[in-house]
């Protein structure tokens, strides 16, 4: 790998384009998280904020976006409402984060390592077909189910496919004109437009669709056209008139509270919530990345927890690593964690001085370019990919990917790990026993783990051979053989007499040792 992908600042060409996707992105889904936590909006901006710039900071991931994650809005949801105030709320955010800070320490980032390739890949698909699915909606107009929902059962009453059926009741035509319209421009741009010329390429193709869905807002508006969009189709950023108004914004914990059991209850959900999901997502972001690099992920449970400690102190929600904004960040062509933090320094910026200007942004545009980038997470050669590698990596990716968008993005992974262990289970199961016979003479072979799963198996074999045979009983090339198994195997050789069966076992001395009746070869 070059030096400059290396270098935080060597690729500034390619990391500030990719920055302005990652804040165009960041935007609405920072104030829908918070608007479906039921917290403040600048809550939710202020996430993103620190996401960006100190965790993009603390982090050694090159790739990784951080900010209010839709997998802890139930959560959060639930601990505002039983908490005494936003402020106690804040003091349990604080607190997870220091639990996050502690669980860095103690090296707990190595859980991560054991989620199986295909699941994490599964999670990438769900994410881009969830990506799709709900903001389809958006793009035409309807925007009951807030920006970010990630979940099957939506706030709103309807589930993921029911609140489509349900928003073509409710089309805004000016939105879906709007919608449709960025999701082509997108399209033309990539695929012809920046082929004609290098610099373009400079031009990030969201910017473009922003710039030009605005334009044509605006014009709705100055001709009074039936068009023009109603204010829910609009980005919604808090404005304040004057400097102190807007510090006004910013909440600060309540420390008095920390005698209250529930704080601690929801900092540690909050914690493990969290970090769990930042593995996840930190497993993805390694597997988006085109240099393949790999990310501490120890020291992004540190970063997280030093993350979270300061969201909470400012106001903000509780942040974690978002494959969203991420994989936009790939997508863009992002080289290093530049980008994820002046993504967050343009979010500080933009907010502070130009609020008006970001609420001419229209939420279809916004969501015509999620939907594009949940096509690139989700795109049929994936799928393909999988089937040819067998049932064994196929099952465990499709199992995932229906989990994850029936239920919720944990709720799916910890399904597709069970599935993903069975059939690491299966294939050991299988290849652990090879039996081959040639009329009276048999071989049966014991290879790597042979378990009691495999008892069954190997007791019904022996019971089937016929009187007069030879066996041979391989175990040179076990790695172990459980106790069980050596019982059956040396139950047969005593009652293998009385049928006239010669038997013959063949063990390593270091591997297969507890045998103890006669007929046996070291």
């Amino acid at each position: 790998m070059s030096k400059r992908v290396q270098h935080p600042f060597g690729s500034l060409a390619a990391d500030i384009p990719s920055s302005i996707v990652v804040f165009l992105v960041a935007l609405p889904l920072c104030l829908g998280i918070a608007l479906g936590s039921n917290a403040p909006l600048f809550s939710g901006l202020i996430a993103g904020v620190v996401g960006g710039v100190v965790i993009g900071a603390l982090s050694g991931s090159h790739l990784s976006v951080s900010g209010p994650a839709a997998g802890l809005t139930a959560i959060v949801v639930a601990a505002i409402a039983k908490l005494p105030s936003f402020e106690a709320f804040l003091a349990s955010v604080v607190i997870a984060g220091v639990l996050q800070l502690i669980l860095g320490y103690l090296k707990a980032g190595i859980l991560g390592d054991y989620i199986p390739g295909s699941v994490i890949k599964a999670m990438l698909a769900a994410i881009g077909l969830i990506l799709i699915l709900k903001q389809l909606p958006h793009l035409i107009g309807y925007d009951a189910d807030y920006e970010g929902d990630e979940t099957f059962l939506q706030p709103d009453g309807s589930n993921t496919f029911t609140g489509i059926f349900k928003s073509l009741n409710y089309v805004v035509p000016g939105a879906a004109l709007i919608g449709l319209l960025s999701l082509g421009i997108q399209i033309v741009w990539e695929k012809y437009i920046v082929k004609q010329a290098k610099f373009l390429q400079l031009i990030p193709a969201p910017l473009v669709v922003v710039l030009i869905a605005v334009g044509i807002s605006q014009f709705f508006i100055s001709s009074n056209s039936s068009l023009a969009l109603p204010a829910h189709a609009l980005v919604n950023i808090p404005k304040a008139d004057s400097v102190q108004e807007f510090f006004t914004f910013f909440q600060f914990p309540d420390f008095s509270h920390l005698t209250n059991y529930n704080v601690w209850i929801v900092a540690f959900t909050i914690a493990i919530v969290a970090s769990l999901e930042t593995l996840l997502n930190i497993e993805a972001s390694d597997e988006l990345d085109p240099y393949q690099r790999v990310t501490p992920t120890n020291r992004e449970l540190k970063a997280q927890g030093m993350g979270n400690l300061l969201s909470g102190l400012i106001g903000g929600l509780p942040v974690t690593s978002v494959i969203v904004r991420t994989s936009a960040n790939v997508n863009a062509g992002a080289k290093t964690k530049m980008s994820a933090i002046l993504h967050g320094l343009l979010l500080l910026l933009c907010v502070a001085l130009i609020p008006t200007l970001l609420n001419l942004i229209p939420l279809p545009a916004l969501a015509a370019v999620l939907i594009y980038t949940g096509f690139k997470l989700a795109k049929p050669s994936i799928f393909i990919k999988f089937y040819k590698r067998g049932w064994d990596q196929f099952v465990p990716f499709i199992v995932t990917i229906v989990a994850i968008l029936l239920t919720d993005l944990l709720k799916g992974i910890m399904v597709g790990c069970v599935v993903g262990l069975f059939f690491v289970l299966r294939s050991n199961f299988k290849s652990a026993v090879f039996i081959v016979n040639d009329d009276n003479n048999y071989l049966f072979r014991l290879r790597k783990d042979v378990s009691f799963l495999n008892k069954p198996i190997i007791k019904r074999n022996l019971a089937k051979v016929p009187e007069d045979s030879y066996v041979l009983i391989d175990a040179t090339r076990a790695d172990f053989l459980d106790k069980d198994v050596i019982e059956v195997i040396e139950d047969f050789m005593i009652s293998a007499p009385l049928k006239n069966i010669r038997v013959e076992l063949k063990k390593s001395a270091h591997k297969a040792q507890g045998f103890n009746p006669a007929n046996e070869t070291n």
